[in-house]
């Protein structure tokens, strides 16, 4: 059976994130029942709608038929994809990674393998992080400026690092090599909230998405240039982006917007429902990675909920695992601080934690928001000059940054209640 590469059209979509990539799967496995690899990129892409019976059913057979493939590299190589497959889609990331790294010294720069790399970065560990930058690196500079999948995770892995100059040259390349690559346009958003480009950023992601509203990146790009408008000061703008383009699902992005605007002393856009976030809290997921829960932790901070981001906290300082005792729990309990109008215990929390929000997980966009709050924190002990010093770095660099002038104006008014009578 003949290899798969980005040259096959449903894999090149499946790469590019495309809204287009799953109807070609399902043609490609309804046209080729006994393709391994064709099956177990249906599985990668329609996972999280699968119970875990018909994970296991669906992967047993894909890799039976890749068992099939003629012998030598072709089918070896059809096998590890199919294996990375199952792992990727039973969340088990750490191993993924691992078999990532034994599958890239057999078949170098493999694109199709490509497709589970943010395996590195899903194991919330840095060691495995640096080991997935330096093979995009390395892997870009193997397939060279043409290979636009592997240079377009190179941009978004230098705009994750914070070198945004040289993250937006690598979009440019790939999106010239390929205008839908999606991670290109996603890495270009990372980059362009780095700059503060404002106006220029949400016209070019505007632009991108008209062309395929269907794209899996539809939602999360919208809320990038949600970000985009509030640092030029376009609340409405911001608000009506997270009102039109969020679904009920997206708590994270939505919490994550309203505590911004509610820091910039701006009325929210519409909240998340709050039974639906306590729902998720308490469900077996709520507690199980540590992003998800400082993201619902967000959306009790805009419920302004004191008492249940205390009993939060509380829950987190007593978890075995490290980065939810030592990380999460003081930045939930800072949260409670600000809700109840006690800025400077939120101060005395945040103040030291540095570079250890890092392994709150995410992304570094999202976790400046913890830096947003403390500059909130400071100015309401009337630490102004500390403020200014945090935020040095983004006033000095953005291009448009009225929402860090809002952040230090001493007028702006605290993180309050949200409104009544916003619907949620």
């Amino acid at each position: 059976m003949a290899g798969v590469s980005l040259e096959d059209a449903p894999v090149r979509e499946l790469a590019s994130l495309s809204g287009h990539a799953l109807p070609l799967v399902r043609q490609w496995v309804a046209r080729q029942p006994r393709h391994g690899v064709a099956r177990a990129l249906l599985v990668l892409a329609t996972s999280d709608g699968l119970s875990d019976t018909e994970l296991r059913e669906q992967l047993t057979t894909a890799h039976r038929d890749a068992l099939r493939e003629d012998g030598g590299s072709a089918g070896e190589r059809s096998v590890s994809l199919v294996y990375g497959v199952f792992l990727h889609t039973h969340r088990q990331y750490r191993l993924t990674a691992e078999h990532l790294l034994t599958h890239f010294e057999r078949w170098p720069g493999d694109e199709v393998a490509g497709l589970m790399f943010d395996a590195f970065h899903a194991t919330g560990d840095p060691a495995h992080r640096a080991r997935g930058d330096a093979l995009a690196e390395r892997f870009q500079a193997l397939r060279g400026r043409d290979s636009w999948a592997w240079t377009s995770r190179l941009a978004w892995v230098r705009a994750e690092q914070g070198r945004a100059a040289e993250a937006l040259d690598l979009a440019g390349l790939a999106l010239t090599a390929h205008p839908r690559s999606g991670l290109a346009a996603h890495a270009r958003a990372h980059a362009d909230h780095e700059r503060g480009a404002g106006p220029a950023a949400t016209a070019f992601l505007d632009r991108w998405l008209a062309a395929d509203p269907g794209a899996v990146q539809f939602r999360h790009l919208n809320w990038h240039a949600a970000l985009q408008s509030l640092a030029c000061g376009d609340f409405t703008d911001a608000r009506r982006r997270a009102d039109e383009a969020l679904a009920r699902g997206d708590v994270g992005m939505r919490a994550a917007t309203n505590w911004r605007l509610l820091l910039a002393g701006q009325s929210p856009a519409r909240r998340s429902d709050p039974s639906h976030v306590r729902e998720l809290l308490a469900g077996p997921g709520g507690m199980a990675e540590v992003f998800h829960t400082f993201s619902l932790a967000l959306a009790l901070a805009v419920e302004a909920a004191t008492d249940e981001l205390h009993a939060l906290a509380r829950r987190a300082a007593r978890d075995e695992r490290p980065d939810f005792r030592e990380v999460l729990a003081p930045v939930v309990r800072a949260l409670a601080e600000v809700t109840a109008g006690r800025p400077g215990a939120a101060v005395d929390l945040l103040t030291g934690l540095g570079e250890r929000t890092k392994r709150l997980g995410g992304v570094r966009v999202e976790r400046e928001i913890v830096q947003d709050t403390l500059a909130r924190a400071l100015l309401g002990t009337g630490e102004h000059t500390r403020a200014v010093h945090l935020l040095h770095h983004r006033t000095s660099t953005r291009r448009h940054h009225t929402y860090e002038d809002l952040l230090l104006s001493p007028t702006a008014p605290a993180p309050p209640a949200p409104p009544t009578g916003v619907a949620p």
